[in-house]
């Protein structure tokens, strides 16, 4: 473990890793020469707008001012005339959607308030109006879609669901493409708005969810005048791409896949406004890869040179000859890269700060086998050894120092999330601090196929928690940590399988930090959002039919069994996993004397978007770990 003066140092590098702002959440006008973007350059996501420039210096992004709160998403209207800003209210998890000219004039705030939810959904593909969504403030109740005027503040009936999700709209208006269902079983209909019904997009949905659907002109060869473009799983081990032709009074043609994957699985796509150009983003064991697709030709053309291991938010423009995209890796934060689709050549868009002069750990993905034969991944940061010269530049993996061994067990939310080779200031701060680091992929998470991300579905969910001790065990089969020195930590579910691995396997794990974790199923029903409440039914549990399962798999049933010294921490206004998840485990802990600090972040709701927030939470981390895992 390496010394009280090493520790500080690995802290201070998580705060200053943590103030490294990225770029992220492109929108281009119809031109592609303006794009609006999030950036935290300031510590706070905020709203940026700059010119696209294909050669000489970067310019100056102009910021845009619209509140003191974290801004979640832009998008830019397809006139080019209004910016749609989507905003975290107080920093939570509520979302209010504002509307402003690029320039920063005539903002107003059309949707969401402290009490109300909005979600920011699709321009209409003319002119300038918007889409809102406002879920249901109480059980049973649905949430209502419109169409938003931002000159008038006039709405328009959308469609009525319960969890509905507006995805596109044809150009005329009159067809309404949404996703609605439960987590894992969600599906996508197109609404006529003239006559007042609904329609599967897919005309043969057998078992899978589907997340991602638009209309566009068909190509000559289809006898239909529009094709909807679906990424689904349904019908296949993984998410691919299904063109379903379709035409007036709720037609269906047969739908055909254009492509499937055995190694990877459909995660964005995008397309011109011809329809002739498909972007697709693929998930490749969390690293990232791009096909452009000519529907006219069926001709598909692989990106090379992808400037970074992970993409997020690819947006094609709408003449289909660029594409902007977010691109991270372990060791530079999020920035904006514009691809020439012709050239098929990338330019740079926005920049990253200089990074603190010390070397970063690049992870290695690795594999191993669950108790059950179930293939396992993880990113591994090895832990870096203070006290021996720096490794080569070809070994930037790290070593593993000698002596004590110390290691912690990452687990990611949702589950239906994936570890991926992102910038994480928490992980490389840890393994500077001579903590190796493994973020294994455990059943329930994205990205490895449909049987794979409903593997911990209800009382599945023992064999998921079966794989974080698995991980724990690899750790140490593998030489990377001491049996008595391996911590767990995780966020949101992770948190919550931080709380459960710590109360059911006891003997395990040395420390524990849950970061926004659920503590007891009823409690969380009770309390969170109606929305998210319905939704988690098919992952979770229903907190009626099948309370006897929740109340076994709460850690709070076991509380009194937890040894490990553990650290909690929540965000003030998190109202997704309510922060009273953090006060019962917390009380009951102190009421036994256990070993447990807590840390509430003010301002923060699920999401820690302020960069003081986040260097709070590695600096008390790092700090906890190093010291519990002596």
């Amino acid at each position: 473990m390496t010394s009280s003066a090493g520790v500080e140092r690995a802290a201070g590098l998580g705060e200053r890793l943590s103030a490294a702002w990225g770029s992220w959440g492109p929108t281009m006008t119809r031109n592609a020469r303006r794009v609006a973007f999030v950036s935290d350059r300031h510590g706070t996501p905020e709203v940026f707008v700059q010119d696209v420039v294909v050669e000489g210096a970067l310019p100056e992004p102009v910021r845009i001012r619209l509140s003191e709160d974290p801004v979640i998403r832009v998008t830019w209207s397809s006139d080019g005339e209004w910016l749609a800003v989507a905003i975290a209210t107080d920093g939570g998890v509520k979302q209010q959607v504002w509307v402003v000219r690029p320039d920063g004039t005539d903002a107003a705030q059309i949707a969401g308030s402290r009490y109300q939810h909005a979600e920011l959904g699709p321009w209409s593909r003319s002119g300038h109006r918007v889409v809102i969504t406002l879920p249901s403030t109480e059980p049973d109740q649905p949430a209502r879609a419109y169409l938003v005027d931002p000159v008038t503040g006039d709405r328009d009936d959308l469609a009525v669901g319960e969890l509905i999700h507006i995805l596109d709209l044809s150009v005329e208006e009159r067809l309404v493409v949404l996703r609605d269902g439960q987590r894992g079983q969600e599906f996508v209909v197109a609404v006529d708005r003239l006559t007042d019904e609904s329609h599967a997009l897919l005309s043969d949905q057998p078992d899978g969810s589907a997340e991602i659907a638009f209309l566009r002109p068909a190509p000559a060869s289809e006898t239909s005048p529009l094709v909807a473009y679906v990424a689904t799983e349904s019908g296949m081990p993984r998410r691919g791409l299904i063109a379903q032709p379709v035409g007036p009074h709720g037609w269906r043609g047969k739908p055909r896949s254009i492509i499937e994957r055995p190694d990877a699985e459909l995660e964005s796509l995008d397309a011109d406004d011809a329809g002739r150009t498909l972007l697709l983003g693929w998930n490749v064991d969390g690293r990232s890869e791009l096909d452009l697709i000519n529907t006219h030709d069926a001709s598909r053309t692989a990106v090379p040179d992808l400037p970074g291991d992970v993409v997020t938010d690819p947006v094609l423009s709408r003449d289909g000859r660029s594409v902007i995209l977010a691109v991270e890796g372990p060791t530079r934060p999020r920035e904006l890269w514009r691809l020439d689709t012709n050239a098929l050549t990338w330019t740079r868009v926005t920049d990253v700060p200089v990074l603190p002069d010390e070397p970063l750990v690049e992870p290695t993905l690795e594999r191993f086998t669950a108790r059950d034969g179930l293939e396992i991944t993880g990113w591994l940061y090895r832990a870096v050894d203070r006290a021996t010269p720096e490794p080569a530049a070809d070994d930037a993996a790290g070593t593993v120092p000698p002596g004590p061994r110390s290691a912690l067990v990452h687990l990611h939310g949702g589950p239906e999330s994936q570890e991926r080779p992102t910038f994480s200031p928490q992980h490389q701060a840890l393994a500077a601090a001579g903590v190796t680091v493994f973020a294994p992929n455990i059943r329930g998470s994205s990205g490895y196929g449909r049987e794979f991300v409903h593997a911990d579905d209800l009382a599945l969910r023992w064999n998921a928690l079966a794989d974080v001790v698995d991980s724990a065990r690899f750790l140490v089969s593998n030489g990377y940590a001491d049996r008595s020195r391996v911590a767990v930590e995780g966020r949101s579910y992770g948190g919550y399988a931080t709380l459960a691995s710590l109360a059911f396997t006891p003997d395990v794990f040395a420390a524990g930090v849950a970061v926004c974790g659920m503590s007891d199923f009823a409690t969380f029903y009770r309390d969170t959002e109606p929305w998210i409440a319905v939704a988690a039914a098919t992952k979770y549990g229903h907190p009626v039919d099948d309370a006897a399962l929740l109340a076994s798999l709460s850690p709070m049933r076991a509380v009194d069994d937890v040894t490990a010294p553990l650290l909690v921490v929540h965000g003030e206004l998190d109202t997704n996993v309510p922060v009273g998840e953090a006060h019962q485990v917390v009380a009951a802990l102190r009421e036994r004397s256990h070993d447990v600090e807590y840390l509430e972040l003010a301002g923060e709701g699920h999401e820690y978007r302020r960069a003081s927030s986040r260097a709070l939470l590695v600096r008390r981390m790092v700090e906890f770990v190093a010291d519990r895992l002596r």
